[in-house]
């Protein structure tokens, strides 16, 4: 166990669930108050209970010949791999597995999600959706490749895999301050395997929607919740790993975290916006030309500084 970190009973698991879902919420409030208009901001925060209230009342679809189990797991599979990367998510001082190797794990349930929305766009049997479940694959092979070696360079300054090592590794110098490449590069794939823009093709308009072109009902909510709830247990991440976790002063670790993560997360959803969607092919050049690149080349600086340090 690491030092200053707390295994909490499986029970809490519960809490960290309604933790991921109520920062996923809070996210979709504040995308809704940002896509109203400048007068409706209230109304737009609002938005996301009449959604959810209309999508609970709507029937799911059917469709000829869909492979229901694949299109249900791929659906529901999203909320799920949010709370199992939550997981390892150090809160403060608490942490549901303090598992060695937590910075693999999130690794994991990342490459775990091109199965699930793969099976989410070849489950309905559908054109739309079965293109936006292979241009998911191809925005993953763009960006999996920089996220990782963005996940090694904390790692490689803590001189470990465990989510608790890399957040005290930051006492007195968070990582963003000299990784500054691999954070940026870190928040970029957060908007990417939570689908939203600039790296939204699987979802694109030109595709009536994708993945979601034939989701409706309670399939429909999971997938929005499930975005909005990645898009959250990202940013926890990258505030674990670049920005001090639950480090500050006077107020408890884990409001120092949650603070920090909202913080994040508004930021993305406001930069997104502003952002246009990026054609998965485009953003394969970009990725492997510069990103990959500048990524590798800042993770041998932090080598160097770490044996400079000895």
């Amino acid at each position: 166990m690491s030092a200053g970190v707390e295994q909490v009973s499986p029970v809490w698991a519960v809490v960290a669930a309604i933790a991921v879902l109520a920062a996923a919420f809070a996210g979709a409030a504040v995308d809704g108050a940002l896509q109203a208009r400048p007068g409706a901001r209230r109304a737009g925060m609002l938005a996301p209970v009449a959604e959810g209230a209309r999508l609970l009342r709507q029937r799911r679809r059917t469709l000829v010949a869909a492979d229901t189990l694949l299109w249900r797991v791929g659906v529901a599979g999203l909320p799920v791999v949010a709370v199992l990367m939550a997981a390892v998510l150090p809160f403060g001082r608490w942490v549901i597995s303090d598992l060695p190797v937590g910075l693999v794990w999130f690794n994991a349930m990342d490459v775990m999600l091109w199965a699930l929305v793969w099976m989410a766009g070849w489950g309905p049997n559908a054109a739309y959706p079965l293109v936006g479940g292979y241009r998911f694959l191809a925005l993953a092979l763009a960006y999996e490749l920089p996220l990782m070696f963005a996940l090694t360079a904390p790692a490689v300054a803590a001189g470990s895999l465990r989510m608790a090592d890399i957040v005290a590794g930051q006492d007195g110098l968070w990582y963003v301050v000299w990784m500054p490449v691999a954070f940026l590069v870190f928040c970029a794939s957060v908007l990417a395997f939570s689908l939203h823009r600039p790296f939204d093709a699987p979802l694109a308009r030109d595709l009536a929607g994708g993945v979601l072109a034939e989701a409706s009902g309670v399939d429909r909510l999971l997938l929005l919740a499930g975005r909005h709830a990645l898009l959250a247990v990202g940013s926890g991440f990258a505030v674990a790993l670049f920005l001090g976790g639950g480090s500050g002063p006077l107020l408890p670790a884990w409001v120092w975290f949650l603070a920090k993560t909202l913080l994040l997360q508004s930021v993305l959803l406001v930069v997104r916006r502003h952002l246009p969607s990026v054609r998965p092919q485009a953003l394969m050049a970009a990725a492997w030309a510069v990103a990959l690149p500048a990524t590798l080349l800042q993770v041998a600086g932090v080598a160097v500084v770490v044996v400079a340090r000895g």
